[in-house]
């Protein structure tokens, strides 16, 4: 039997079809070694890749197979130079050019990769713009995606760019991209076409001018201090938070001779006092915090840091975009473990940071040379995930909403912390920052550690895990599953008692999660 050599490939660059100023408009064509003759498909993109498959290669495939080749194949072959060739995208941003589009020749053997780019040649944004998305829902889906991505194909679903590294043309090239004329990625630590994606997505729901995603919330956490803290720099936070922040706070950022100011949330002279005493680089706080929901005046925070010229970062896990935006109250930063709603399946690790360019580039230069970074097949997860981000947060307001209503009525219950009851000492300032209060509700049983463990352990649909905001409903004690290693009277120094149970409520049905909760309570 005959053995035939499978094809060799070749690239070789062409003209744009389009403008000739454009400095990031290429065309490549990748051709068989063959002397056969080949149609070819032509088509007005200005940054286009004409792709060249040897004789018969998606003629073989089913029709579906070779839609696919646009998200498997094609995404594999010229991961290099689909690059976004559009330089760094702003604000509400990743969503400003149009669809992309792969074809197939009809004969399989040729694939036009292109764009018709809301951007022009420099990356500014051009006429077409996202403004047909109006609600946070169709962000959420369609941001960064349905409206342009880097990544040239006509997959629905954004492909994962598995790479290390990007190749360039030539030289010449190379110095372009290093003097910023061209428009590309480098290493796979610097940059990725399937977390861009993610990143512009979150930059239009939080309405910043950019995102940097990392590889978690606590990292994105160490990330902003270091980068914005100078040695010897003063911070100011606040007393109810994540113990992990706390510890990073209190352990390592002095190590670099930088001080703290810890107040309680709502207690405006102190923090007034710590600014006018204190050279404050970033005033850094959650709203809601960690396990109490407390909530801090983001308008009034910002306005009084701003005069001291402070940075105001604010950590939005337990809130999500969906129900609270902290930059348009005047927060510099706004950071989410996106471990938690963002990505809401309980499956993925990660963190951002959104803001302006200028604070965010900063992060980012930091975020470069440490390391830190998200996976691109997280990315994919994260941007799965967020499609569904406001159906999720909506159906777990309303659980958690209801279910700390009956909470706060029951006699087994001493007492619940959840920023949508009255009771909560700032229900009036979430109100009016906040349009939803988040799936979490913290209260305390009557009763001790172990009556409190017994109605945990009894328990049949929430899982005993560290982490919220995921469709499965989660719940701990966070004397047990976050303080243990500390003896009662220094957690009581930080409000934990040992009958406080925390409960993230998943998307499970109400009544449900109600019977779940009340036989557990008989049992106590």
């Amino acid at each position: 039997m005959a053995v035939i050599s499978p094809p060799s490939f070749s690239a070789a660059p062409r003209p744009s079809l389009s403008s000739a100023g454009a400095a990031d408009s290429h065309r490549f064509t990748f051709r068989t070694n063959s002397a056969a003759p080949r149609p070819r498909v032509t088509a007005s993109f200005s940054n286009a890749l004409i792709l060249r498959f040897p004789p018969n290669f998606v003629r073989q495939l089913s029709t579906k197979a070779r839609r696919n080749c646009s998200n498997i194949g094609v995404a594999q072959i010229v991961a290099a130079s689909w690059s976004d060739r559009r330089g760094p995208v702003s604000a509400a941003a990743g969503a400003a050019s149009e669809a992309a589009l792969v074809e197939a020749g009809g004969d399989g053997s040729t694939a036009v990769v292109g764009s018709g780019s809301g951007f022009d040649g420099n990356g500014a944004v051009s006429s077409k713009s996202s403004e047909f998305l109006g609600s946070d829902g169709s962000l959420a889906v369609h941001a960064g995606e349905r409206t342009g991505r880097g990544i040239k194909t006509d997959a629905i679903t954004t492909p994962v760019v598995n790479t290390s590294a990007y190749w360039f043309n030539n030289s010449q090239e190379l110095i372009d991209f290093k003097e910023g004329r061209h428009s590309s990625y480098e290493y796979g630590r610097y940059g990725n076409p399937t977390t861009k994606v993610l990143e512009d997505k979150m930059s239009a729901l939080e309405r910043a001018e950019s995102t940097v995603f990392v590889s978690s919330g606590m990292y994105a956490s160490v990330a902003m201090f270091i980068a914005l803290v100078p040695a010897g720099g003063h911070i100011i936070t606040t007393t109810d938070c994540y113990r992990k922040t706390r510890i990073f706070i209190q352990n390592e950022l002095p190590k670099m001779g930088i001080s703290v100011t810890v107040i309680d949330p709502a207690d405006m002279k102190s923090l007034e006092r710590a600014l006018n005493e204190n050279n404050v680089s970033v005033f850094f706080t959650e709203s809601p915090t960690n396990p109490f929901l407390r909530c801090v005046d983001i308008e009034l925070v910002s306005k009084m840091c701003h005069e001291k010229g402070t940075i105001v970062c604010i950590d939005g896990t337990f809130a999500s975009p969906v129900n609270q935006k902290a930059l348009t109250f005047g927060a510099d930063l706004v950071l989410h473990s996106a471990t938690k709603f963002i990505g809401g399946h309980n499956d993925v690790l990660g963190g951002c940071i959104s803001g302006s360019e200028k604070l965010i580039s900063k992060i980012r230069t930091y975020h470069h040379v440490v390391g830190g970074v998200l996976n691109p097949n997280a990315a994919y997860l994260l941007t799965r995930g967020m499609k569904t981000l406001h159906l999720r947060v909506n159906q777990q307001n309303s659980t958690a909403l209801r279910m700390a209503q009956f909470l706060e009525a029951h006699p087994k219950i001493v007492k619940v912390y959840y920023p949508g009851l009255p009771s909560h000492p700032e229900h009036d300032i979430a109100k009016k920052q906040m349009s939803g209060f988040g799936g979490v509700v913290s209260f305390e049983v009557a009763g001790d550690l172990k009556k409190t463990s017994t109605f945990i352990d009894s328990l049949k649909i929430p899982y005993l895990a560290p982490s919220f905001g995921g469709v499965e409903s989660i719940v701990d004690q966070p004397a047990i599953m976050s303080y243990w290693d500390l003896p009662q009277e220094e957690r009581l120094k930080y409000g934990i008692k040992d009958n406080l149970v925390r409960f993230s409520f998943g998307v499970e049905d109400f009544e449900d999660l109600k019977a779940d909760i009340v036989q557990a309570l008989d049992q106590i």
